[in-house]
């Protein structure tokens, strides 16, 4: 077993520091922003890392809001809600998971909670890594994971006003 492995599996609880088992000094963030992720949000999270200079590749994960057809009703929004701190936790764990399993400098991830109109972004994951294979690899992890197991819930919308609960796909 790698040095990586022994420290993760002696650790009792995930660190809120960061990486599990190497002491990064990095408190948790919210991962939810009320309404649309915006370009002005995602371009100015991309130029933050220009500093980093030991990241080799950066790949990015934008959810958009189709305009579906579901019997007949054309969708027109999606809003969000969560059970909060729940999903906090889950995007943490899926978080610490991704760092234990690939070779990552950064990772962020964003959803939306409230209105999100079509064609508008409600979910923004971030990897990015010294190499280019890792951040392709660890990003499809990822958006699989937050769908799969997150507490994150879509009432798509449509233009009548009617709804359905969204079921992730």
């Amino acid at each position: 077993m790698s040095d990586k492995k022994e420290n993760i599996s002696q650790s009792s609880a995930p660190s809120p520091l960061g990486r599990v088992g190497e002491g990064i000094d990095r408190p948790k963030k919210s991962s939810f922003i009320q309404g649309q992720i915006t370009s002005e949000f995602i371009g100015n999270s991309i130029a933050k890392h220009q500093s980093k200079t030991t990241i080799g590749a950066h790949n990015i994960f934008l959810g958009q809001v189709r305009a579906d057809v579901i019997e007949g009703k054309t969708v027109a929004a999606i809003e969000y809600t969560a059970y909060e701190e729940m999903a906090e936790q889950t995007f943490y764990e899926i978080r610490e998971v991704a760092f234990a399993k690939y070779e990552l400098s950064c990772l962020h991830i964003y959803h939306s909670l409230g209105i999100v109109k079509t064609g508008e972004i409600c979910l923004f994951v971030f990897v990015s890594a010294p190499r280019r294979k890792v951040v392709y690899e660890a990003l499809e992890f990822l958006v699989e994971e937050i769908k799969e197991k997150t507490a994150v819930f879509g009432k798509e919308i449509f233009e009548d006003e009617s709804y359905v609960w969204k079921q992730n796909t």
